[in-house]
């Protein structure tokens, strides 16, 4: 995997693919870095993701977090 940040001094990029990678199909996602540093400030709760979820899909979801926590404390 290559990742790098860099500022651009246009809005032209050139990217030189590694020899690895080509016939492959790859991923290119650009975003500024003040962008994705402030949508990672804010945690989510389960409260987010409130009407969401059928009732069904949240009880569901709230008893699969409820088991994973029990075996957690189980193992440490």
């Amino acid at each position: 995997m290559v990742r790098t940040i860099i500022t651009p001094k246009k809005n032209h990029i050139q990217l030189d693919i590694p020899n690895e990678y080509v016939g492959k199909e790859i991923e290119v996602t650009f975003s500024a870095v003040d962008e994705v540093s402030d949508s990672n400030s804010k945690k989510s709760t389960m409260a987010d993701f409130w009407a969401c979820l059928s009732d069904k899909s949240a009880v569901t979801l709230h008893n699969h977090v409820e088991q994973t926590r029990n075996e957690w404390d189980r193992n440490i």
